[in-house]
């Protein structure tokens, strides 16, 4: 197929990266009157702009991880073209109550009604506004663009020579390309040894055993009242199985005055949740903006990576960012504690002076700048207010317990420790520690996208361990999550197994077993076991039948990172060029034309975002904030040949 006088691309994945590509793809067009004619083919199986995990029809009880203020769909950088329609989701929101589209049904009028900007929407309305979004922007074509959508799922892309693609459908049809865009968010994802042998033992034994999954395409009918579940994991994932399981089925939470009681419907089943914690996610500070106010980085900025750059240093995560970021998370806490609590540290002048010259890094080696620091606070600070940064992420580690009740009672006192925490906001020494991690995460967005630390940091380091301890302390629920659990527990709703849990089957008791070594008695058992966690997103381990194909026939690789001991190890996203990202191939050469956007690009980038970030005027504004819009509009700039 030769190069048609119109450009034609497909973008594969309608869920909120394909449409931003396709948002801009339009704001490129309107901005360069009388390009060549473009044709646009979207693809997904699911509706057109939610996608998959934002369709508008899913449970209300699914909440967003962030507040309404918090993401957009459309940029809001100047420097970008400016788009054509459609706005921030908050912007939006105030615009429907206000004026509320006549489409909206009664369950979205509803939510809309009580939702405020500091308020977490659920997954279905958010979806609601990228569907709005969409059709307001395809109301609004340019001249000479067309689109069509097309409900199926894309199985294949091949090269049709000359630079240009085929693209097969699930049913049967195939479609001409000039470029092809890969936004295909979550995907199928096969099982882990472990998962497969659980999977296998259910079988045979007439079990019940649930993989990961996205928990809108969970069947919770399945699950039985009144018996035992064995959950593992306990992130944002098992927030959502619990409130299924609970309100879900028409239990009620009542506001007993100083504490939220739970009223049974009796259709719940025993919730037995376990994780190598022991303890869920760390609840979100209430806060008025995305990132406290009262916190500002002064150790690990931009201006840092900067110098760092004209230092022509490639930094490592253990040895050069993270030794800045503690700093700023030490100084966030102590700072506050001082602020917040002045009868704690009665010498408070002279103690943030101290400590601001031994935290500073022209001072002291990073082989000694942690021990004149501990120095410092031993000095000033009694120690019930002193902080265990890391000792944040694993609550319960140094604890037995004589029996589950006993581990279950700790279990609330830590629920609604952290939850009268979150309460306090920017005047609680803890959240502000951890609201420095949230900062410097965004920081570390941009210093570690497109092979900014070695990969050995990576590997170790920023997977290794960080990942998934502050992801554990700044990514959580809202706080009201943390006292209905609490509320669960005293219930006997959902119990708890205890810190690094072993699972297991029985085949003695035809039971799925969990214990803890830090738990008196017998294991827990189970007829069912959920695994309350996300597809693995790994493009080697995938299970679509399109990304397989892509790698079959070599047009793309996962990448490979190198150990400190010079191993290789599978990363879990695409080898691909610095942005606009193109694959690179099985030979190393760069298949040209075709783009990558969102989870796949997890070896290219760190902490990809479920949505861009909204600017809010007065508050922290990032360059990892809109990286995903800066990035669709590379691509659309790449695709039509600006």
């Amino acid at each position: 197929m030769g190069r048609s006088q119109s450009i034609r691309t497909a973008i594969i994945g309608a869920g909120p990266r394909g449409t931003s590509v396709l948002e801009r793809l339009l704001a490129h067009s309107a901005a360069q009157p009388g390009s060549r004619p473009l044709h646009i083919d979207v693809i997904d199986p699911y509706p057109a702009g939610p996608g998959h995990v934002w369709r508008p029809d899913q449970s209300r009880l699914y909440l967003m991880n962030t507040q309404a203020f918090y993401p957009t769909l459309i940029p809001e950088d100047p420097r970008l073209a400016p788009p054509l329609a459609g706005t921030t989701f908050d912007r939006w929101r105030a615009r429907q109550q206000r004026d509320p589209l006549p489409s909206l049904t009664a369950d979205e009028r509803s939510e809309l009604a009580a939702l405020t900007s500091k308020d977490f929407p659920s997954r279905a309305l958010y979806g609601r506004y990228l569907r709005c979004a969409l059709e307001e922007l395809t109301a609004n074509l340019p001249d000479g663009v067309s689109i069509r959508f097309h409900e199926t799922s894309a199985r294949s892309v091949r090269p049709a020579g000359n630079g240009t693609f085929d693209v097969g459908l699930a049913d049967g049809g195939s479609l001409p390309a000039d470029s092809v865009v890969l936004a295909l968010g979550h995907i199928p994802s096969r099982l882990s040894p472990e998962q497969r042998d659980l999977q296998s033992s259910a079988r045979q034994l007439g079990l019940r055993y649930l993989p990961p999954a996205i928990p809108a395409d969970v069947d919770w009918s399945e699950l039985p009242a009144g018996e035992p579940i064995l959950v593992r994991g306990m992130g944002l994932n098992f927030f959502d199985a619990v409130g299924q399981l609970t309100e879900g089925r028409g239990g009620k939470f009542i506001d007993a005055g100083n504490r939220l009681e739970y009223e049974p419907s009796g259709q719940e089943p025993l919730i037995i949740a376990a994780s190598r914690r022991g303890t869920p996610y760390r609840a979100k500070a209430a806060l008025d903006g995305y990132y406290p106010l009262s916190v500002k980085l002064r150790f690990l900025t931009e201006a840092a990576l900067e110098r760092f750059a004209a230092a022509g240093i490639r930094p490592g995560f253990d040895h050069d960012l993270w030794p800045l970021l503690h700093r700023d998370a030490l100084w966030a806490h102590y700072s506050t504690l001082v602020r917040s609590q002045p009868v704690a540290v009665p010498d408070r002048s002279e103690f943030l002076a101290a400590l601001d010259d031994a935290l500073r890094p022209h001072a002291h080696s990073s082989a000694n700048w942690e021990q004149a620091v501990q120095g410092v606070i031993a000095l000033h600070v009694d120690p019930r207010h002193r902080l265990d940064l890391l000792g944040l992420a694993s609550p319960l580690a140094g604890r037995s317990f004589a029996s589950r009740a006993e581990l279950d009672a700790a279990v609330v006192d830590y629920l609604l420790d952290d939850a009268r925490r979150s309460a306090l906001g920017e005047q609680d020494p803890v959240k502000m520690a951890i609201g420095a991690l949230h900062h410097g995460r965004a920081v570390l967005k941009t210093a570690v996208a497109d092979g900014g630390i070695t990969d050995e940091s990576w590997v170790a380091g920023l997977r290794g361990w960080f990942e998934s301890f502050v992801e554990g302390l700044a990514s959580g629920p809202p706080a009201l999550r943390s006292e209905q659990l609490a509320a669960l527990a005293r219930a006997g709703v959902v119990s708890f197994v205890g810190p690094d849990p072993r699972f297991g089957v029985d085949r003695g008791t035809g039971m799925f077993t969990a214990r803890s070594p830090w738990v008196k008695g017998p294991p827990v058992q189970a007829k069912t076991m959920l695994e309350a966690l996300a597809p693995a997103n790994r493009v080697s381990a995938n299970a679509s039948p399109l990304l397989e194909q892509l790698l079959a026939d070599g047009l793309v690789r996962p990448r490979l990172m190198m150990t400190a001991e010079g191993a290789p190890v599978q990363a879990t996203g695409l080898d691909v060029t610095p942005h606009p990202y193109r694959p690179v191939a099985a030979s190393g050469s760069v298949t040209r034309n075709l783009y990558v956007l969102g989870l796949q690009l997890s070896a290219a980038q760190w902490g990809t975002a479920i949505a861009a970030e909204a600017i809010q005027p007065g508050r922290p504004a990032y360059r990892s904030g809109q990286r995903t819009l800066r990035d669709a509009d590379e691509i659309a700039q790449a695709i039509l040949g600006h």
